[in-house]
């Protein structure tokens, strides 16, 4: 039916794309429509602000652990390699349309942030808006490109998990922790959170910071591209 396992795997994630669109649109106006009430507080307006990238961490993490290492759990990694396509062109498809996913998810984030904004008179301009749901959409393609490349080269889905969610976790606590006590500030720097918001979470346009968050994702997906082709995909899992 399709001629590359980028469309396919587009095609595999359509349904969940729907319902999760429609999530984080609820999400946001909700979000609208407390915000009055915790924005006068700013350290508490900022963390506030940004509990909206957790879905974009959940999908992404989610989604980049079963590219690869579910699929090869469920012996569909096998039939795939099999074809002419080689491994490193499979992660590397599998990559673009995790990318391209969470960037579906980007625009919803746009388009209801512009919306809460219009109904709740909250005064967010369009390229505010924008600039946030770009910071949010390169960081889940960050952590769910780090779940893909840990599924690669392990071979097993939870242990994915685990690595990225640990990753994203340490990322909040460092940030967090800069926010309150002055003597983490220096530390910041070195979280993709602070790489995304660190002009707060509705930064304008493309930061420079946001470079960091690019070069990460290439380097991952640059170490992931020889992990199929390097080890023996039927034994992984004593098939």
């Amino acid at each position: 039916m399709f001629r590359n396992v980028y469309l396919k795997s587009l095609y595999d994630a359509r349904r969940g794309l729907i319902g999760w669109s429609i999530a984080i649109a609820v999400l946001v106006l909700l979000a609208c429509a407390l915000w009055p009430t915790v924005r006068d507080n700013p350290d508490l307006a900022e963390l506030y602000a940004l509990l909206l990238p957790a879905p974009f961490l959940v999908f992404g993490i989610g989604y980049g652990a079963r590219a690869i290492a579910g699929e090869e759990e469920r012996g569909t990694l096998e039939l795939l390699l099999v074809t002419p396509v080689s491994g490193a062109r499979v992660v590397l498809d599998k990559a673009f349309a995790l990318a391209s996913s969470i960037a579906v998810l980007g625009l919803a984030l746009f388009a209801s942030t512009v919306l809460g904004s219009g109904i709740f008179g909250l005064g967010i301009s369009p390229a505010d808006a924008a600039g946030g749901a770009l910071g949010t959409t390169l960081l889940g393609v960050e952590y769910g490109v780090l779940a893909l490349a840990a599924g690669a080269v392990t071979g097993r889905r939870p242990t994915a998990i685990a690595i990225a969610a640990v990753a994203a976790v340490a990322a909040y606590v460092v940030y967090a922790a800069g926010l309150f006590l002055p003597r983490f500030e220096s530390w910041q720097p070195y979280s993709p959170i602070h790489q995304a918001f660190h002009n707060g979470p509705l930064g304008t346009g493309l930061q420079l910071s946001h470079l960091w968050l690019l070069a990460g994702t290439v380097v991952l997906v640059a170490l992931a591209l020889p992990a199929l082709d390097g080890r023996d995909i039927s034994t992984t899992h004593g098939r």
